[in-house]
């Protein structure tokens, strides 16, 4: 039986890694992100490697946008096995001024856009599935920066939230777990997007521990 990964996040570095690695391992690919130009790009990209993939332009920013996209697509895959949110405002605070509403606008990305996807998928049926939800964390939540007070922030929300869901429906069948990466990925050796996306693999095949500090 066909098996489908929901990526959110799609893009040229982790989150297409990702899909190509369980592509790799015979999963039908949703991919979703704001561009729809670029999802055809790597529509394109994966079918010619010869993986099923389909696309969906959201902005994770944009709540209800959001809720209508995973209802949509959760009525049309009956096979989903995983979702992988992968969505994050990266950029150093010194690239733009942070006040309040930037703060509460990155917040919605960083971590209300996972809540949405958590609350969209974890239930019962998806736990008897034997279901899998995993998060793209960062080390900047257990060691913060200044000059990324906002990420510092999120990320510190993201893991809380994915360590708390993880104990409450680990015993129920359902898996939640994140991999913290603690570098820069693609620019740092040993972060490269596809050894990243090795380890999500690992969370996933062992389906144990809420995370893979990396």
């Amino acid at each position: 039986m066909e098996k489908t990964l929901i990526e959110i996040g799609a893009g040229k570095g982790l989150g297409n890694a990702v899909a190509r690695k369980f592509a790799e391992n015979g999963y039908k690919i949703v991919l979703l992100a704001r561009s729809e130009a670029h999802l055809k790009e790597y529509q394109e990209e994966f079918g010619k490697k010869g993986y099923d993939v389909d696309i969906y332009p959201v902005d994770v920013e944009n709540q209800d946008q959001l809720k209508e996209t995973l209802d949509k697509i959760k009525a049309q895959y009956s096979d989903i096995d995983t979702v992988h949110y992968n969505v994050g405002v990266t950029l150093p605070d010194s690239e733009c001024e942070i006040n309040e509403k930037v703060m509460a606008k990155r917040y919605q990305t960083d971590v209300i856009g996972a809540y949405q996807v958590i609350q969209a998928f974890a239930n019962d049926e998806f736990a008897q599935k034997k279901g899998n939800i995993l998060i793209t964390g960062g080390g900047l939540a257990m060691y913060p920066m200044t000059a990324y007070l906002p990420l510092s922030m999120d990320k510190a929300a993201l893991r809380a939230m994915v360590i708390a869901e993880h104990n409450e429906w680990q015993e129920k069948g359902l898996y939640i777990g994140t991999v913290t990466v603690t570098n820069t990925i693609g620019y740092t050796e040993g972060y490269e997007p596809d050894t990243i996306a090795g380890k999500f693999w690992e969370l996933f095949m062992k389906r144990e521990d809420a995370e893979i500090v990396y």
